[in-house]
């Protein structure tokens, strides 16, 4: 058979089965070079063959360049861009570049790359949704002919309006926004947990359909208990979860403590939590003393991901326990918590997203930051992988407007 056949036949397989696996897709834009550039125009060292479009570089203002005439993206979101490609002989500071222009703005680079191989998928920033012109460029930047950056099996998908909403491979029940209740009514149980200090607040009815719930553990800012947040606690858990809080302490010994009560109720008979929760999929997190309680019990392996709330560590220390992904929400008003965000953010050595949301203070920050804690627990709790560019592109639903971001180690 064919190498170059079989290569684009096990692409678009992969493609299918990504689609597949998304939900339902629509694809907006296919290239794959079998009849020279096609819908793509080229500048520079540009040359076609089996492998796909070669750019090559060179000194000056030759090297080659590729851009797709203007894409449609209209009543289509959640966009994704799939293609193939490879380098040959890039130094240290050269790169292929894939990036993207919407309405005629400046391009917004989504990969460069020196060594990578093989076919990518990258989610496009929202802002590339119901577009009337969006375009596709791949630049090499590199100073010798010999050196090359060659691309193919270029294809562009999303959800159209009217598609069933992706899973994304979610293991809860899509929603349209995570600004609002999800559907899930709710109930709290108070004067429970290990200690019977706690609260749990979930979904009424566990279990439907076979589903396992996933956990996350709230800590409370200092002075305050979950009832204080009976507003945040539900929200959250009318989108599945089970979630429990009481009363912070910056050791995080309570959220410890209520890990391994949920795990015990999960295989005790008798409770209403009998093979009902996802033991596999806990978060922590916490406002103020409970973003610091949630540092301190941060390597714990059970956790998947943490989220802290205005409420960086004191001694600049807490990011050494992170082992998985942290999300840092605090406010421009909060001039005692945000510095020691800012300072814990610079030390994370592990996948990190901060955002400093514009006019919240110390005490609302928890409230501002809510939409933004769901979308990540969706993400990192139930499989929504498509949440990722939210956070990680520019122009996404928390790196524009009110939510100031940045992220590294991706």
């Amino acid at each position: 058979m064919n190498i170059a056949f079989t290569r684009r036949l096990l692409v678009g397989i992969g493609v299918a089965l990504v689609s597949a696996a998304a939900g339902a897709q629509t694809v907006v834009f296919e290239e794959r070079f079998t009849n020279g550039l096609g819908q793509f125009a080229g500048t520079g060292s540009v040359y076609t063959s089996s492998a796909g479009i070669r750019l090559a570089g060179s000194i000056g203002s030759g090297k080659g360049v590729i851009t797709s005439g203007p894409i449609a993206t209209t009543n289509v979101s959640k966009l994704t861009l799939t293609f193939t490609r490879s380098t040959s002989g890039l130094d240290t500071g050269e790169a292929g570049v894939a990036s993207v222009s919407v309405n005629g703005g400046a391009y917004t680079t989504l990969e460069s790359t020196r060594t990578a191989s093989g076919s990518t998928s990258i989610a496009l920033p929202d802002s590339a949704s119901n577009q009337a012109d969006v375009r596709l460029r791949f630049a090499v930047s590199a100073n010798s002919a010999l050196e090359s950056y060659t691309v193919d099996e270029v294809v562009l998908s999303g959800q159209r309006a009217g598609d069933p909403p992706p899973g994304g491979g979610g293991t809860l029940p899509p929603v349209s926004s995570v600004d609002a209740d999800g559907p899930f009514a709710t109930t709290a149980t108070t004067s429970t947990g290990p200690g019977r200090n706690g609260w749990v607040v979930r979904p009424t009815t566990l279990g439907a359909n076979g589903l396992k719930h996933p956990v996350f553990i709230w800590g409370p800012g200092a002075g305050t208990g979950p009832a204080e947040y009976d507003f945040h606690l539900r929200r959250i858990a009318s989108h599945g979860f089970i979630v429990y809080s009481e009363t912070s302490t910056s050791s995080g010994s309570e959220m410890k403590s209520a890990i391994d009560w949920l795990i015990a109720e999960n295989g005790r008979p008798a409770s209403p939590y009998y093979q009902k929760i996802d033991t596999t999929r806990i978060a922590a997190g916490g406002h103020s003393r409970g973003s610091v309680g949630t540092f301190a019990i941060a390597s714990d392996p059970r956790l998947s991901t943490t989220i802290h709330v205005a409420g960086g560590s004191f001694d600049g220390q807490g990011s050494r326990n992170l082992r998985q992904p942290a999300a840092y929400f605090c406010g421009s008003e909060d001039t005692t918590a945000t510095p020691n965000c800012r300072r814990d953010y610079t030390a994370t050595t592990t996948p990190v997203f901060f955002s400093v949301i514009t006019g919240a203070t110390h005490i609302n920050a928890a409230r501002e930051a809510l939409p933004g804690i769901v979308a990540w627990l969706r993400w990192h709790l139930a499989d929504e992988d498509d949440r990722r560019a939210s956070f990680l592109t520019p122009g996404g639903a928390f790196t524009t407007g009110k939510w100031v971001s940045q992220q590294k180690n991706w």
